[in-house]
């Protein structure tokens, strides 16, 4: 339920129809206050799943959208030179490896995410093949990694893992480990 939900420290959670969303204007007013456009940008699009009854009769508590909805937003108007961060569910990968193109960003990395029961087991999850026990995250860079505000390309090499093990939350919340 995302009640007790606490923005991680330096973001801006975005809660709105995108659809409608004026992506440019984000833009600008980015720009103006800060000198510069968005360093960091994480995504959890609400994919449309594949079949019509993907979730096996668990209900969703959010409305999905179709690809084409996901295709158009504009996200590359948000960065000149930074990290996107992308979940994504197996359905999706090939079309987000296409968007991130698309964005103008080139793949650097992913994150797995092993979901975890309080009693520190493998959490397995609905899944059409297999049960999902992880997600993903893609790790893409627009730009010059040099050019991006606060990073030191240096010290970020090694300094953190690609998976994360981590307690199972609320249906969509991801890991706070993955803003550390």
């Amino acid at each position: 339920d995302g009640a007790n939900w606490i923005v991680p420290s330096l973001c801006i959670p975005i809660r709105a129809d995108v659809r409608k969303f004026n992506f440019a204007k984000l833009a600008e007013a980015q720009k103006s206050l800060s000198g510069r456009l968005f360093d960091v940008i994480m995504m959890d699009p609400p994919w449309q799943l594949a079949s019509a009854n993907p979730t096996r009769g668990v209900a969703l508590g959010y409305s999905q959208l179709g690809d084409d909805i996901i295709s158009s937003l504009p996200v590359q108007v948000l960065q000149d030179n930074g990290l996107i961060f992308v979940w994504i569910i197996n359905a999706k990968y090939r079309l987000a490896l296409s968007l991130f193109k698309r964005w103008g960003y080139h793949i650097i990395s992913d994150i797995a995410w092993v979901k975890q029961t309080v009693n520190r087991r493998i959490a397995n999850g609905h899944g059409f093949y297999l049960q999902h026990a992880k997600e993903t995250c893609l790790v893409g860079l627009k730009g010059d990694i040099n050019k991006i505000h606060g990073l030191d390309r240096h010290q970020l090499k090694g300094m953190c893992s690609d998976v994360i093990y981590s307690e199972r939350r609320g249906q969509s919340q991801k890991p706070t480990e993955v803003y550390q």
